[in-house]
């Protein structure tokens, strides 16, 4: 037969708060890292369109075969309103 020890609450508790606080932590730094790759995504195209004078047609091809691109190359993320909205 096992003998069962009693765990204190109070030591649940604070391993409980440490996860919590490092879970919501990670969540918060991943989001941030996110926001700022979007950031600098949008940056690139924004550089690419006016270091080219692209006219408003050929804006909305590029976009779309951007978004193309990258949804192959990098998977789900990359949908035409998204590119827009990252520029």
């Amino acid at each position: 037969m096992e003998n069962d020890i009693m765990i204190p609450q109070d030591m649940i508790t604070q391993i409980r708060e440490i996860m919590n606080t490092a879970r919501y932590n990670v969540a918060r730094e991943v989001n941030n890292e996110q926001l700022l790759a979007y950031w600098n995504i949008g940056r690139v195209i924004v550089e690419h369109e006016q270091n080219n004078n692209e006219h408003a047609e050929y804006g909305k091809d590029t976009m779309r075969q951007l978004s193309k691109t990258l949804t192959k190359e990098l998977g789900k993320g990359f949908s035409l309103s998204n590119v827009y909205n990252m520029r």
